[in-house]
Order: C-alpha cells, then sequence, then structure tokens
C-alpha cells in the first residue's frame, strides 16, 4: 500500500490549531490496488470466452455455456449489489493535505488509461463471435448467446462512458482523447461536451435536460432527456467556435471530431466482420447509453437550485446531488457515486473524491437503484419520501 508522510511534517507532532494537530501525519490508501478491479468491466467478454473456452472442455459442465454469455448483466445486477451489502458503505476520505500527491500518483493514472484498450479488445472479441461459424475455444453461437454477449458488451460500454466521463473531464489531450475513443464504442460522442459544459454549467435546474424531475419516471426522462442533449451539445461548440471565428463545421468541433472516431471505428469492424456484426453493435451501444442515461436519472433526481432576485441560480451545493458511498459501486464506477464532490470539483480525479456529510443519500448503490428505477412505483415510494 502507499503510504505518505503529511507534507511539511518531520516526525514531531504538528503546530497550530487543535484541529490541524489532530491531522494524521502519514497516510496509507488502502484501495490503492482495489482499484485495479475498476478493469474487469472493460474485460467482461474477454473474462466469458476464457471461461466459456474452459467450459466447453468440461462435458460435464455444457449447461453453463449458453449461460455465461449473459454475465455481463448478472455481474452488474447482482454480484455488484451483493458486493456492496456485504462490504457495505466506504466511508473514508482522503485527509485534504495528500489531494495534490495523490493526484500525481501515476498507478491510478494508468489504470484508468487502461479501460479502453481492454474494451476495445473485449468489443473486436465480440465481433469476432458475433459473426464467425468456427470460433476459436468455443462452440458456434446460437442468437440467444449473441444477444447475451451483447448484452454484457452493452455493460462494458455503459461503464466505459464513466470511464471516458473521468477522462473527459482532465485537461491533458492525451486524456480526453481517451476519453473520446472509449465513446465510439457505444457511439455517444458528443457526452464530453454536454457533460462538461452543459449538465455541469445547469444542473439542478429546469433548464436542464439531464436532471431529473421529481415525480418524473425514467422512461419519460429517458425520452425528453436524450434529444436534448445532442443539439445542446452543438450549440455549445457551434457557440466557441463562432467566438473563435470558426466555422460550427471545422474538425476543432468537438462534437464532430467526436462523431468522425465513431464512424471510423464502426466502419472498420463492420468492414473487417461483416455486416451481421450491426445488429449487435446496435444493442451493445443502446444498453450502454441506457445505463449511463439510468445513472444521470437517480444523480439528480427532484433536487432543485433556487432562484435568486438576480435571476442567477443559486451555486451547485452538496444538497444538489444525490450520493452513494457503497464500496464495491465505488470501485467499479471510479467513485462517481460521491457525486457531490465532483461538481464542486470537476477535474479532482477519481481516487480523490470525497463523501460529504451534507449530501443527500440514496438507500443503495447505483446497480440497484437503477434497477429500483425501472420500477416506477418502487421507485418513489423509496425516493419521494426521502426527497421531501
Amino acid at each position: 500500500m502507499t503510504t505518505r508522510e503529511r507534507p511539511g511534517s518531520s516526525g514531531s507532532a504538528v503546530s497550530g490549531s487543535e484541529g490541524a494537530a489532530a491531522l494524521p501525519k502519514e497516510w496509507t490508501d488502502r484501495k490503492k490496488y482495489a482499484w485495479l478491479l475498476s478493469m474487469v468491466p472493460a474485460a467482461i467478454p474477454l473474462i466469458i470466452w476464457g471461461l466459456n473456452s474452459w467450459f466447453t472442455a468440461i462435458e460435464t459442465w455444457a449447461w453453463m455455456i449458453h449461460a455465461m454469455w449473459w454475465v455481463g448483466p448478472i455481474a452488474v445486477f447482482v454480484l455488484i449489489p451483493i458486493g456492496d451489502f456485504v462490504l457495505g458503505r466506504d466511508g473514508e476520505n482522503v485527509p485534504e493535505e495528500f489531494v495534490p500527491w495523490l493526484e500525481e500518483t501515476k498507478f491510478y493514472r494508468i489504470v484508468s488509461f487502461l479501460y479502453f484498450p481492454l474494451m476495445f479488445a473485449s468489443l473486436i472479441l465480440s465481433a469476432y463471435l458475433w459473426t464467425s461459424s468456427n470460433p476459436i475455444g468455443v462452440a458456434e453461437l446460437t442468437v440467444y448467446d449473441k444477444i447475451g454477449l451483447a448484452w454484457s458488451m452493452g455493460m462494458t460500454s455503459g461503464i466505459g462512458i464513466v470511464a471516458a466521463h473521468e477522462l473527459g473531464h482532465k485537461k491533458a489531450e492525451l486524456e480526453r482523447w481517451l476519453g473520446k475513443l472509449t465513446l465510439a464504442v457505444p457511439a455517444y460522442g458528443h457526452f464530453l461536451i454536454e457533460h462538461n459544459k452543459g449538465h455541469h454549467v445547469q444542473v439542478a435546474t429546469p433548464e436542464d435536460p439531464v436532471s431529473s424531475r421529481m415525480g418524473e419516471n425514467v422512461y419519460s426522462y429517458l425520452i425528453r432527456s436524450i434529444p436534448y442533449q445532442i443539439p445542446r451539445a452543438w450549440n455549445i461548440e457551434k457557440k466557441r467556435l463562432a467566438r473563435q471565428g470558426k466555422s460550427q463545421w471545422s474538425l476543432s468541433n468537438d462534437v464532430l471530431n467526436a462523431w468522425l472516431v465513431t464512424v471510423g471505428l464502426w466502419a472498420v469492424i463492420l468492414i473487417v466482420f461483416g455486416i451481421g456484426a450491426l445488429p449487435y453493435m446496435l444493442i451493445q451501444a443502446v444498453l450502454g447509453i441506457m445505463l449511463l442515461e439510468v445513472v444521470n436519472y437517480l444523480e439528480h433526481y427532484g433536487l432543485l437550485r433556487q432562484k435568486m432576485p438576480n435571476g442567477r441560480y443559486e451555486r451547485c451545493g452538496p444538497e444538489h446531488s444525490w450520493n452513494s458511498d457503497n464500496f464495491v459501486t465505488n470501485i467499479f464506477l471510479y467513485q462517481l457515486q460521491r457525486h457531490s464532490d465532483h461538481h464542486a470539483n470537476p477535474t479532482r480525479r477519481y481516487q480523490s473524491l470525497r463523501s460529504d456529510v451534507y449530501a443527500p443519500e440514496l438507500p443503495a448503490g447505483y446497480a440497484t437503484m437503477i434497477a429500483t428505477a425501472m420500477v416506477p412505483p418502487l421507485w418513489f415510494a423509496v425516493m419521494d419520501k426521502r426527497l421531501m
């Protein structure tokens, strides 16, 4: 584990106020190597293929082969909630004086960088399995198997959008381009602009299509929200480029160049593996987008910033985001559940995000709450009392 002495400490007692003296002289990141697990969702199809190759060689376990292609949704909606229940809440925050050091530790950055290459390998393998009549190591997939694999790849894509979100908030060009490449798999390249420059500006106001409203069910939200996000992202870039004297059709348009990355990636997949991959590519993209957008639904449900007499909205505070500090989901979603701190410090890296005691708390982790949101009467019964 990483242990770091408190900056400015020489081993003696810390001078100053009583509060400062209570701060630790050194701090150990107990979660450091747990972050390696955040790469597992990127490799779900690879893991499934490896396990099925093993099951294929064991005749008595042949019945498992078809079920294994559906491991993705089972992992997200069954195994992760069980892990949350067993391990409970995290509750540990990085001492603030250690945040700059933690932010510069390369290990955490490498972990987030590796999501895309693993995700890309999973996509290539999936396209191969969707279209091959004699795949290596496993029997030819039935249509049911292929749909299951598309669902599993959809979970990889959906969590990939979260990984792209982590990268897209950073200033380094490499990280932003890795974010665009990751978003090309579910074909959601406009997300980085829409989220960073649209949602973060208007969050928890009626003007924000991504902030869900009290009494709005998730299906109405999806129909209302998604169509508004693309034109908002485009208009943000159009105005930015106009100020620079550039055309909206310039390659400097970060929505346009992200879409071109998507077109290029999908074209390569279809040229190499054939048109037979297209239905399953569409399934994984839709499911990945739905996973992300349902998370958007629950993150700000019913929470509103007040409009001040000058017509502007109050500053976004901890009370304007629903948080959840369940340990297992935090690991797999780059601590996205510490959402209030993310809005307060958008460029702060995932390993440094803090749990806020003033933030409203969801009764369970995101995976459990996604399943709850899919049953609107249950969602309203659970959330509306908590909201009020």
